[in-house]
């Protein structure tokens, strides 16, 4: 899996276990494609900063991704979903999933 699209799934799911300058910085960079010279300029600090806090989130996320493997599942659940024909059924485990 690309590592763009990997590390925005894992921020889908742990995002709420981060600081909120760790949230920010990794969402202007993955999410609103800023350059890491942009986000530094913007909050005032150096581009090493930004880079050490994206690298930080990075091996946070996939950290809690090893423990806790919620992503894992989700798309285990999103594979088991396309194989479901009871829309009652689908539509509780996509409400579970939400």
């Amino acid at each position: 899996m690309e590592k763009f699209v990997y590390y925005t799934k894992l921020f889908d799911c742990y995002k709420n276990l981060l600081n909120e300058n760790e949230r920010d910085t990794f969402s202007y960079y993955y999410e609103e494609n800023l350059s890491m010279q942009e986000i530094a300029d913007n909050r005032s600090v150096s581009k090493s900063a930004i880079g050490a806090t994206i690298k930080n989130v990075e091996m946070k996320l996939t950290s809690y991704e090893r423990l806790l493997h919620l992503e894992a599942k989700q798309e285990q659940l999103r594979a088991l979903l396309e194989t479901i024909t009871d829309e009652k059924l689908k539509a509780q485990i996509e409400k579970i999933m939400k």
